[in-house]
């Protein structure tokens, strides 16, 4: 695995946990804020890696999409175990990403999410009634190898941007572990 291969997969496993994507989205205010509880914050929202939604067609038939985000932070009432209806996707920068690919990736979402669809929930939040949400959200987020380019064109864009540090989050490496960070190869 690359270097930075490593580091996006490091980031996506890490705000996986809900607990973590809550300090994702203290980054950036607005989105901090839509979080319903943060007295319980593990059941205020659900983290989807790889999100994947069940697209409703007019003539009723029915098919499943995976959604070209990296993951979906969908808010749930505490008390009532129910979906609020704000829903954030977030879009970390892949390795060798260009900008106009981290856009093409958030305009086929909006695109999909214009249909009628219903979440396929993870099975730990199966209850939750997993209609579509009124309220969309995009995250973008950079890391330190993302080109200054993709910075300057989301505030360009005026679009919602966060970067994160893999430095903060690396996990301690164990004695007969080696850095896969470092590989003298590349």
């Amino acid at each position: 695995m690359s270097n930075l291969q490593y580091r996006y997969d490091l980031l996506l496993s890490h705000y996986s946990n809900p607990l973590e994507a809550i300090s994702l989205l203290r980054e950036y205010r607005p989105y901090f804020e839509l979080i319903p509880s943060l007295r319980r914050p593990s059941d205020s929202l659900i983290s989807i890696p790889f999100p994947v939604v069940q697209l409703t067609q007019p003539n009723l038939t029915q098919s499943n999409l995976q959604l070209q985000c990296d993951l979906a932070l969908i808010m749930c009432d505490p008390d009532w175990k129910v979906k609020t209806g704000q829903e954030i996707f977030v879009f970390i920068h892949r390795p060798n990403e260009d900008y106009s690919a981290l856009l093409q990736r958030w305009r086929q979402v909006e695109v999909a999410l214009g249909e009628e669809y219903y979440w396929l929930l993870p099975w730990k939040h199966r209850n939750i009634i997993s209609d579509r949400g009124e309220h969309h959200y995009p995250l973008f987020v950079t890391l330190d190898y993302s080109p200054a380019r993709i910075t300057k064109g989301l505030e360009g864009a005026s679009l919602p941007h966060v970067r994160a540090s893999t430095l903060a989050i690396e996990p301690p490496l164990e004695e007969n572990q080696e850095d896969p960070i470092f590989d003298p190869t590349e």
